[in-house]
C-alpha cells in the first residue's frame, strides 16, 4: 500500500539531543517504517553528529549551506546539491562547516548504532584538512 505523508505546517521542529554536538534541529520527513527513516536536519555552524554506523547505509542530500562528512578514511567538504552515500557498516559523522550552516535530508536504511562524540580536536583536524583542499 502507498503511504502519503502530508506537509505538516503546524508541527514544530525538534531540537536534536543526545547524539549531536552544537545546535541541531530535526524535522521528520517520513517516520521510521519498513527499515527506512527520512529526516531534514539543520546544523548551525560547527554543529555535528556523533560518530555512527548505519546497518543498511545512509544517503545524504545537501539542501543548502556547507558541511563536512568524515569517516575513518578522511573528511570531505560538501555543499548544496551534493549527494553522499555512506555504505552499510562505515563509521562516519557529518555536520556544518565552522562558518556556515548546513541543511540536509538524511535517508537512513535499517538501524543506526551511535558512538562517541566527534571531539573538538577531531573537528579541528577535519577543518584543517578541508582548508588544504
Amino acid at each position: 500500500m502507498i503511504t502519503v505523508v502530508r506537509a505538516q505546517k503546524s508541527v514544530p521542529s525538534n531540537r536534536a539531543q543526545g547524539t549531536f554536538t552544537g545546535e541541531v534541529w530535526v524535522d521528520s520527513a517520513l517516520p521510521r517504517r519498513d527499515g527506512i527513516g527520512v529526516a531534514d536536519v539543520f546544523f548551525m555552524p560547527g554543529a555535528r553528529t556523533h560518530w555512527h554506523v548505519h546497518e543498511g547505509g545512509q544517503l545524504l542530500i545537501i539542501l543548502s549551506g556547507e558541511g563536512l562528512v568524515g569517516s575513518d578514511d578522511g573528511v570531505v567538504t560538501v555543499s548544496a546539491g551534493d549527494k553522499i552515500w555512506t555504505p552499510p557498516g562505515v563509521r562516519h559523522w557529518h555536520g556544518a562547516s565552522a562558518g556556515r550552516y548546513m541543511v540536509h535530508t538524511g535517508i537512513s536504511l535499517a538501524g543506526v548504532d551511535w558512538a562517541d562524540a566527534v571531539t573538538d580536536d577531531e573537528y579541528l583536524a577535519a577543518r584543517i584538512d578541508e582548508m588544504r583542499d
